[in-house]
Parts: C-alpha cells; structure tokens; sequence
C-alpha cells in the first residue's frame, strides 16, 4: 500500500504557511518543511519562517535544524524528507510537505538520480579556479549554454547550485532537468498548487519586504554576519540576506538593498512558477479569490 503524501507548493508570498496549518489542523496532519533556507537556525524574518505560534501546535519538520554555517545538499533533504514521511505516515497522520524550493520536492516527487553523480574534485577545483579568473556571471552563461532550461530554474547567484550543475553535465549522465521527467510513483500523492493575479502577487511581495524591514530583518542579518557568517556560506546566499550584507559592507545604501530584495523576490516567484508548472499532477487553486471546500472535498477523496 502507497504511503500518502500531500504536498503544498507555489511562489514566495503566496500564502502557503497559513493553508497549510489550516489543512494539518483539519486532517490530523504534520509539517515537513520544502524550503532551502528555512532550514537554517537564525534565518528567520527574512525567509518568512513560521513562528511557533503560528504552528498553532502542528509539529514541523525539516524547520530551523541547521547550523547556517554548514552546507545541505538535495541529496541530504530527500533522505531525511523520504524518513519523516514515512514515519508520519506509521503515526497514522497526513504528512504535508510546504515550500517553494522545486529541486527539493522534485526529489521527492520525481526519481532523482543526482545522488548518483560523484563529485569530481579535479573538476571542483577547475570550476573554483574559473570562477576566480573570469566570474560566476560567465560559469553561469557556459551552463545555460549547456542546458538552456536550466536558466529556470538556478539564480545567476547562487554559486552552489552553479557549480552542481556543471559537475553533473559533465558527468556524461542524463541532464538535471531530464531526469525530473520521470514521476516518482511510490506514493498516493496530492500536489496542491498556489497562485494568484501576477499583479496582485507581486504586490504581495513588495509588501511582505517592506514588512520584514519593519520586523528587523537588517538587525538578523546583522547579528548573523558578527557571528562570522558571510557571503561565503551557502546560507547566506539567499535573497534579501546577500543584499542587506553588501548594505553592512558599505557596498550600497539602504534603499538600493530594500529595492534589490523585492525586484530579486519577484523574479524568484516567477522562476518558482515557471518550475512548478512543469508538472501536470499539480491541482492549481487561487488562495485568495477561490473557494477551500472543493480542495477540502478532494483531500478527503483522496486520503479518507
């Protein structure tokens, strides 16, 4: 018998933290968190993660367990993620998974083979070296050039997921992005997508810095970057973190940061969509303008 899975997934602002308490308080479920950043202790106001308030007492997984200095890597997220279903499935509860990071629910949802591909570190060092001479703006431009799809789907800055993705070109495997076309069947599966107007989303976002800015957000990024975590941590790459850490360097000024944190979030929403759409399993739903009862009714046909 397949075990269930629920999956909640859609663009940053969109609202999937609150639906998903609400679907987990309804239907006796937990929370395993799909999120690359929300994963790291300390990274709070600027990822969005939920408060333990707001969890309303729903256990969450996969949340604020990491130490920001260390590395975390697909492959690591789909083994703790494919556990904790497992074991939430043998509790008798409904394991819901949250998030908008795609390479982490693709390991889930697809069968990904990017395990399989050993780091070379001759190669490892070539790129490193590379990067020094010419910039990751060019690494970047060789790798689209090799995979155009991957431009969707990995941010020109993120020099992690760059380099991962030219040791995997170069293994001579199947691409990246091919093999998430192969569906993972292993479980009973409910992929619950969420969008909204671009206009009205993007809206959102704007807001939502503004509103992290008010929260104290310059203040986290702050105390992170005393603790000796710079741009040099993977954690420290994400959105909003990287731009307020030039703001702290004297790179830039303030307003040119907050401006950049909200152009880079609205891109990154639609690089989210552009990546979820992808996959015809997803049952689209409007949180904001459409009606939770049909989405009710077939999360009780599909698990009950």
């Amino acid at each position: 018998m397949k075990e269930n899975l629920m999956i909640i997934l859609g663009p940053t602002g969109i609202g999937k933290t609150s639906l998903s308490i609400e679907i987990a308080k309804k239907y006796n479920g937990e929370i395993i968190g799909a999120d690359s950043m929300q994963i790291y202790r300390g990274f709070d106001i600027g990822t969005g993660k939920i408060t333990e308030e707001e969890m309303e007492g729903i256990p969450h997984h996969l949340i604020d367990f990491l130490d920001p200095k260390a590395e975390f890597s697909v492959e690591e997220f789909r083994t703790l993620a494919k556990k904790k279903i497992s074991e939430i499935n043998k509790e008798g509860k409904l394991p819901i998974m949250v998030g908008g990071t795609g390479l982490y629910i693709n390991s889930i949802v697809y069968d990904f083979s990017m395990q399989k591909i050993e780091k070379d570190d001759e190669y490892r060092k070539y790129l490193d070296s590379y990067i020094d001479e010419h910039g990751l703006e060019s690494l970047y431009a060789k790798m689209v050039e090799l995979d155009p799809k991957l431009e969707d789907n990995i941010h020109p800055n993120n020099r992690h997921r760059i380099i991962r993705a030219m040791e995997i070109l170069n293994s001579g495997e199947k691409k990246e992005t091919e093999d998430f076309r192969r569906q993972n069947t292993d479980y009973n599966l409910y992929m619950l997508g969420l969008n909204t107007d671009r206009e009205v989303l993007y809206d959102r976002i704007n807001r939502r810095v503004d509103m992290m800015m008010e929260e104290g957000f310059l203040d986290e990024v702050k105390s992170l970057y005393e603790k000796g975590i710079d741009e040099h941590f993977q954690s420290m790459k994400a959105i909003g973190y990287r731009e307020m850490l030039m703001y702290l360097e004297g790179k830039v000024d303030l307003e040119f940061a907050v401006d950049k944190m909200k152009q880079f979030s609205r891109n990154y929403a639609k690089r989210q969509l552009t990546w979820f759409r992808r996959d015809e399993r997803i049952r689209w739903f409007d949180p904001l303008n459409e009606d939770r009862k049909e989405i009710f009714e077939e999360i009780e046909r599909k698990f009950f």
